[in-house]
């Protein structure tokens, strides 16, 4: 394509493929639309690439694989008329297209901002018509945070280097993460559960339809109960055998339920990990690809969603009046409030941004199925059905309570009926529990009609014994609710923050319950007690809200930093002096304890590498390593493991020793066995 060709186009630089291709069809030919695929330039991966001594100055660089693109844009930027940068409406968005502006080298009247919320004709010609400046308070605060991460990271990682392991980091949020997970881990394992009995009662009426329904014992003599012991729950069972039973009291009373606010990005990976077992991450990446566009046939890419960083409730008052003229046709004037329902987004929020809606009323998740992967089908329609729903009239039940009385004892029992389904013929709530959830003695969810004074009949009484049980392990979506409730990260973090503490090995993820690893554990420990200022939950807080104080303009960026710094380096100074080196931390393995079942780790001891039980010294267990190589002695079945002599010198036994006393200095030229694996190979950055 010659320059002739593209002279007097304006240029378009969006960050992917997707998005440029959805906009090239609203905004017409007279547009050159090109994609960044990201940042182009960042700091330096091998240098801090701060200069600390003039006001904390970056060193940014071209992104290693973006020469040649930048080299394309430079030239598309120097023949085009005017230059609109479009990338996303955040601070990362807003220091893309700074980094852009920064290095076409054109005169700074070409520069255009747009930014839109969604990616549909009107959204974006109408940002065409109206662009602005690139908003520099946004560029600092992204630029303040990437400097104070790049800080933590690259001075603690050599201190960790050389205190535990090579290979090791840290990360001024995600370190704080991994904490929350370290601190929840020993609230489980200091918890020592309490006995407790519940008994409950089967009734039914002694005439007219007998369905039986459950009261549960709540009181003797007038003051509450608690069975603490089988003798005593035993002993009231007994009684509740012989006593009759009577309606003591009956209370009915209207409740309404409201719906849910529409999504957050917050909300929206909890939901997606609770509904649809998607991972934050992977929630966020179909997110993406339905704010981008999706080919919808003969209509062409089109964006399906709103932006889905967004901590705001907000919803602009077009997409109000569409879902509320489509809740009026579909469901009917019962099911819409008299003006629409509004909800309030938390201090801090981003309020230039709308929650997370679809883009238009007329695209409904059948309407568009054909179109949709099962994961994107899936995504869209759990956020259409919550748009619809925030917009729609409470749901309303009769809840009754009743008090029952049997000789001394009273018990009670509850029953909710649907009056009106409201919001829930959208967006009915989830209705399967938890595993730890479950309770067989919940009260009965509907009753039969009571009358105060009535007798009942006793059909069976149940005693059942309880264990209190520990705070539950995160998962992700409880963690991303902890992370926001205190004000650790940004709508934009929290996907990346799960994938670095599960990429760095600190935590893993089994049965979907985040644990911290052993080497988690002690490079959190080591952190706490010596840098307790970047470990500190609401220290962290309140650095976010320094960085939102920069983006709203009440603070300067190169003052936050100086004074992060300053208290930052005396720690780092101070345990570099102190702190001794950490030997030996032990590394998970997917080995099974022989006598308790527990994972097994690997450890260092006098005669070499070992498997030892993870609950030690709990559960002594060992085991040796398994190098994968037969014992080549006739009639053993052992194999050879790794073993070190009282010189230091690594040699090879037979894992039968004493009955066998095979031993080799070397496993050259020995037979590997098929069926064994090398469970001795140990991860050089934890050793």
């Amino acid at each position: 394509m010659s320059d002739k060709k593209e002279k007097g186009k304006s240029l378009v630089i969006v960050e992917s493929p997707a998005k440029a291709k959805t906009i090239n069809k609203f905004i017409g030919n007279q547009y050159k639309v090109k994609a960044s695929m990201g940042h182009i330039r960042d700091l330096p991966e091998k240098e801090l690439g701060i200069n600390v001594d003039r006001e904390f100055e970056p060193k940014y660089v071209v992104l290693s694989g973006r020469k040649k693109l930048v080299g394309e844009l430079k030239q598309l930027a120097k023949n085009a008329d005017a230059i609109y940068l479009a990338p996303d409406p955040d601070r990362e968005g807003e220091a893309i297209a700074w980094h852009l502006a920064s290095i076409l080298n054109v005169d700074n009247e070409k520069i255009k901002r747009v930014t839109f919320n969604e990616i549909t004709r009107t959204a974006v010609q109408k940002a065409f018509v109206k662009p602005g400046k690139i908003d520099m308070q946004k560029v600092n605060s992204q630029q303040a945070r990437r400097i104070l991460d790049r800080i933590v990271g690259y001075k603690i990682s050599p201190f960790l280097w050389k205190k535990v392991g090579k290979g090791l980091s840290a990360g001024r949020v995600q370190s704080v993460a991994v904490r929350l997970i370290c601190d929840r881990e020993e609230e489980v394992l200091a918890f020592v559960p309490e006995e407790y009995w519940s008994i409950k009662v089967l009734l039914s009426k002694l005439e007219g339809k007998k369905d039986s329904f459950i009261a549960m014992l709540d009181s003797v003599d007038g003051k509450k109960v608690k069975p603490g012991n089988s003798e005593d729950a035993n002993k009231i069972a007994s009684s509740l055998q012989e006593v009759s039973y009577q309606v003591k009291q009956v209370k009915k009373k209207e409740k309404k339920q409201k719906a849910s606010p529409p999504f957050i990005t917050s909300r929206l990976q909890q939901s997606a990990v609770n509904r649809l077992r998607f991972s934050v991450q992977k929630t966020m990446w179909i997110a993406q690809q339905l704010y981008e566009g999706v080919e919808l046939g003969d209509k062409g890419p089109m964006g399906l969603i709103t932006y889905m960083r967004t901590d705001s409730f907000r919803i602009a008052s077009e997409a109000e009046k569409e879902v509320r003229s489509y809740i009026e046709k579909k469901y009917g004037k019962e099911y819409l409030p008299p003006a629409p329902n509004r909800y309030r987004s938390k201090k801090g929020s981003q309020g230039a941004h709308e929650a997370i809606r679809p883009t238009s009323m007329e695209l409904t998740p059948e309407a568009i199925r054909s179109y949709l992967n099962d994961e994107q089908f899936r995504l869209y329609q759990m956020i259409w059905n919550r748009f619809v729903a925030c917009q729609m009239n409470p749901a309303r039940f009769e809840e009754t309570q009743v008090q029952i009385s049997a000789g001394s004892y009273g018990l009670r029992a509850s029953g909710t009926r649907m009056l009106f389904d409201g919001y829930y013929i959208a967006e009915a709530p989830p209705t399967v529990q938890k595993e730890e959830e479950k309770d067989d003695d919940a009260p009965s969810k509907t009753l039969p009609l009571l009358q105060e004074g009535e007798k009942l009949q006793k059909n069976d009484v149940i005693p059942k014994q309880h264990f209190t049980k520990p705070p539950p392990r995160y998962n992700e979506a409880s963690l991303v609710r902890m992370l926001e409730e205190k004000n650790i990260g940004r709508p934009s973090t929290y996907a990346p923050i799960i994938q670095t503490i599960l990429r760095r090995e600190y935590v893993v993820k089994n049965e979907g319950k985040l644990t911290p690893s052993l080497l988690g554990k002690t490079v959190t420990k080591l952190l706490v007690e010596n840098f307790p200022d970047i470990l500190d939950i609401t220290f962290t807080a309140k650095m976010e809200g320094e960085l939102d104080g920069i983006e709203e303009g009440n603070a300067e960026w190169k003052k936050m930093i100086a004074g992060f710094y300053s208290g930052f380096m005396i720690d780092l100074v101070k345990a570099t002096r102190t702190v001794s080196t950490v030997k030996n931390v032990p590394t998970m393995t997917d080995e099974i304890c022989p006598e308790c079942n527990s994972p097994m780790v690997l450890r260092v001891g006098r005669y070499g590498k070992f498997l030892a039980c993870s609950t030690f010294p709990k559960c002594k267990g060992t085991k040796p390593i398994d190098t994968g190589v037969s014992c080549p002695e006739e009639k053993c079945d052992g194999v050879l493991v790794e073993r070190r002599s009282k010189k230091g010198k690594t040699f090879y036994g037979c894992s039968s020793y004493p009955k066998c006393k095979f031993t080799s200095a070397s496993l050259k030229n020995l037979n590997k066995s098929s069926e064994k694996t090398d469970n001795g190979k140990e991860d050089d950055t934890v050793s």
